[in-house]
């Protein structure tokens, strides 16, 4: 993913992928977690919902401000450790499709110089709007991957088909 067009399709398609393999996910391993502080399938799904506001805020902090500084978000140490548990996940899913949709309609009226535009971010070397927003499509395929993970442990549907029987 090295070009605009293709982070920008990335972007667009994925609530495709993510929405129905959250579907897939038997509603009996949904919310559980494989391990402590780790997240279920339905706080993966939940987070990229929950990020969207994170990035439309930096978009226009980078388009705005001539310095701009990136503070890293870090979930596992900023937010509660059930936040998204608590959240509903049919809501969630329903605002990362309308927001996944506003934003990419919002990058497709970006400048070429506006992609390039730069920001000082805690975590990384360099940083622009083009790297934040390839970023964010490696995260949804991220977090689409470790859903589909959930979703196949071969322990887990076991355990799932019995509670259901």
């Amino acid at each position: 993913m090295n070009t605009v067009h293709a982070v920008v399709d990335a972007l667009r398609r994925a609530p495709e992928i993510v929405v129905p393999l959250v579907r897939e996910v038997p509603q009996g391993i949904l919310k559980r977690r494989p391990a402590p502080r780790r997240w279920s399938a339905h706080e993966h799904a939940c987070h990229l919902a929950h990020v969207h506001a994170l990035f439309f805020e930096r978009l226009e902090y980078m388009l705005t401000d001539p310095a701009p500084v990136i503070q890293p978000y870090l979930p596992g140490d900023q937010d509660a450790d059930d936040l998204l548990l608590r959240m509903k996940l049919d809501a969630c899913l329903d605002r990362f499709i309308l927001d996944r949709e506003r934003l990419v309609a919002r990058l497709e009226t970006l400048s070429p110089t506006e992609w390039t535009r730069t920001a000082d971010h805690g975590e990384y070397r360099t940083y622009s709007v083009f790297i934040m927003f390839r970023h964010l499509a490696l995260h949804d395929f991220l977090h689409a991957y470790r859903i589909e993970e959930l979703l196949l442990r071969p322990d887990w549907l076991a355990e799932s088909d019995a509670q259901s029987a």
